[in-house]
């Protein structure tokens, strides 16, 4: 169940929830309002109200506005990460892999909750601990992805790394702008052709035993 599930499922004021369901909760309903009006459009009391809750009971899991948003930043910011290794990891058919981590992308936009939103576009990239957040895990990102290319084409790191800041930042772009498009082309479909033309540059790049290394 997810955090906005849970949200649903426990939203009549009033009901005892256990520490942790009930940070789970205010966190379901917070990425609703950040998603939908912003960190600076939104308020603490559309979030207890969202929750189901008092502002006192919200206070106290949530210090302020910035913990809260941070606390999900952080939730996101991880999910992604876990998504890409998990991609990277499924498979040692690098082509299959390059696919694999493509749709880990899109499918991470493609979630209803919209947590993509809070990642990639927040309103909030001028407060340092934000900023920091995001370029961490698009660092984590790329040298998960690095990793791989250095392992299998034995380029140097400072070289495997600049590809796969380029393969990453690639497929952040393409799925973002894939459901905001007029006719959005079927998530399988975008992911065959974005994969076919990542992979077709990424394998200009000969495995390090082809290379008699």
């Amino acid at each position: 169940m997810t955090a906005i599930e849970q949200t649903e499922a426990a939203r009549p004021r009033g009901t005892r929830l256990p520490r942790r369901a009930r940070r789970n909760q205010l966190l379901g309903a917070a990425q609703e309002v950040f998603v939908a009006q912003g960190y600076h459009a939104a308020a603490m009391d559309d979030i207890a109200e969202r929750a189901g809750v008092s502002k006192p009971v919200l206070y106290q899991h949530f210090p302020g506005k910035l913990d809260l948003y941070l606390a999900l930043l952080d939730q996101h910011c991880e999910a992604l990460l876990q998504a890409v290794q998990t991609a990277l990891s499924s498979t040692s058919d690098n082509k299959l892999r390059v696919a694999a981590t493509m749709d880990a992308y899109f499918a991470y936009v493609e979630d209803e909750g919209g947590a993509f939103r809070l990642v990639f576009e927040s309103d909030l990239t001028n407060e340092a601990s934000v900023r920091e957040r995001v370029d961490k895990v698009t660092l984590q990102c790329a040298e998960a992805i690095s990793a791989v290319i250095a392992e299998d084409t034995g380029l140097p790191k400072e070289e495997s790394m600049l590809l796969a800041v380029g393969l990453g930042g690639f497929s952040q772009v393409v799925a973002r702008y894939w459901p905001s498009s007029a006719s959005p082309v079927p998530r399988d479909k975008a992911v065959q052709l974005l994969s076919s033309l990542a992979w077709r540059g990424i394998a200009g790049f000969p495995k390090h035993t082809e290379q008699g290394g």
